[in-house]
């Protein structure tokens, strides 16, 4: 004998809830499904613990600089290039100013540019897909059309040439790599609520007179919310690369401020002379970038039903 009972739910909307004798089904937020993910990968639980090792560095290198070694922004030209040493760990730059120091206080920069340009091209690009998708027709065309000029460009020339427009600096940064990202958000989202907006809850919720923002908000965006978190994931390595990108090419932050990018582009002249000078940030943005790749892949397994444990 079926020993299932059906619970009404209270609002038309909420969906049918099953009880089974013997059984207790429980319901697991996304909060807990990302971080079921990440136990399971050990290569992003590593990761996660590593990023949260940079927020702190970067958080306590703000808050108390007395921390740091040397400070990273005074020179003396009396031990420029000097190799990693009990001194100086990673050596010294050509102005005598210590390596180790600077990559410390460069933390903050990278993981700023990188999250707060997320936050750009995911508020509009989830805004922009929400409505291409849900509406349709012209408004579909227009919006996609311009996401694909956007994405027919390299990111990190399109970049460039916001950069030249807007100007140098890391709130330019920010902007310039936040705005090459959109596209990916909006195809995302749109990809989604295409195939969500004829569900019959969607159908439900016209009928009973909820607006097009309100079951936008309501209910297509909560089910897309796990493709956005992964993106965005991965989307804040892409981030970091982009910032260290501009830097290099000295579009991105600009001097005394330390920053990974602009440290590798100043010592691309004395590699054969001084390599730690390339080193120690190059490896700094190789770590940083895999393992926000590597959280993204606990991430992405943790909201995947195929790769859930049941």
């Amino acid at each position: 004998m079926d020993n299932t009972v059906a619970t009404l739910p209270e609002h038309p909307l909420d969906p049918v809830e099953h009880t089974v004798e013997g059984q207790n089904e429980k319901r697991t937020s996304i909060i807990q499904d990302v971080w079921a993910g990440i136990y399971a990968n050990k290569a992003s639980l590593v990761s996660l613990v590593f990023i949260g090792i940079l927020a702190l560095i970067a958080i306590i290198t703000k808050i108390f600089p007395q921390v740091l070694p040397y400070d990273p922004y005074v020179q003396d030209l009396s031990i420029a290039l000097q190799p990693p040493s009990a001194q100086h760990w990673c050596g010294t730059d050509l102005q005598g100013r210590d390596i180790f120091s600077r990559i410390l206080v460069g933390t903050q920069i990278s993981l700023t540019v990188g999250f707060s340009a997320v936050a750009i091209s995911l508020s509009i690009g989830v805004l922009l897909g929400a409505v291409a998708g849900y509406r349709g027709r012209i408004t579909d065309t227009v919006i996609m059309r311009a996401m694909d000029m956007m994405l027919a460009i390299p990111s990190i020339l399109l970049a460039i040439a916001f950069m030249a427009a807007l100007g140098k600096g890391i709130d330019k940064a920010v902007i310039a790599i936040g705005l090459v990202s959109i596209p990916e958000y909006a195809r995302i989202v749109r990809s989604e609520i295409l195939s969500i907006k004829e569900s019959d809850y969607v159908a439900a919720a016209r009928v009973i007179g909820d607006s097009d923002a309100q079951i936008i908000l309501r209910h297509v965006l909560p089910n897309v919310l796990p493709s956005i978190i992964v993106r965005a994931t991965l989307g804040i390595s892409t981030a970091v690369l982009d910032t260290a990108a501009l830097g290099f090419l000295g579009l991105g932050v600009q001097p005394p401020l330390a920053e990974w990018g602009d440290m590798l582009g100043r010592g691309r002249s004395e590699i054969f002379r001084a390599p730690w000078l390339m080193v120690f940030p190059g490896l700094a943005i190789m770590f940083t970038v895999l393992a926000f790749n590597l959280l993204g892949n606990g991430v992405r397994d943790g909201l995947d039903p195929k790769t859930q444990k049941r």
